[in-house]
């Protein structure tokens, strides 16, 4: 699939989203939902401070996204997020009917694809590696960090 400048446009703000994750001393995940070329909902990772393994960053902006829409399903949207879905955030994709899923970083260790790709809706598309080395570098440093203290 093509990558537009759009697509980078759009990565850049779920990485904006991951800063502030990284601020905060979350896993610096970020995304944003995005609908008619406007973005409609943002998150980022809160799992340390929700205490809640759930909340995740692509989890936090489905909720706002079905929020905002008035409705439970994302047919028409587009998931930015800078690092690929693990299986959980997959499988509630999945049940939203994302349209599209635009990630940066590949994760061989947590991401959906590691069980098999087929966790998606059938009509979602699928684009990775969207400014993967940042997206990747920002991870990088979080555990560099981590490991040092």
């Amino acid at each position: 699939m093509i990558v537009t400048n759009t697509d980078e446009h759009f990565m850049r703000q779920a990485l904006k989203e991951a800063e502030q994750a990284f601020k905060v001393d979350e896993v610096p995940i970020g995304a944003v939902v995005v609908c008619g070329d406007r973005i409609i909902a943002r998150g980022h990772n809160l799992t340390e401070r929700l205490n809640d393994v759930t909340a995740h960053a692509e989890m936090q902006s489905i909720t706002a996204a079905a929020e905002h829409l008035g409705g439970k399903y994302l047919k028409d949207c587009t998931l930015f997020v800078t690092v690929e879905p693990c299986p959980m955030c997959a499988g509630a994709l999945q049940w939203a009917q994302i349209g599209r899923i635009v990630f940066g970083a590949f994760d061989e260790k947590s991401g959906y694809r590691r069980i098999g790709g087929k966790m998606l809706h059938p009509k979602t598309k699928v684009v990775g590696g969207v400014l993967e080395a940042e997206c990747a570098d920002l991870m990088k440093a979080f555990f560099k960090r981590k490991r040092a203290l």
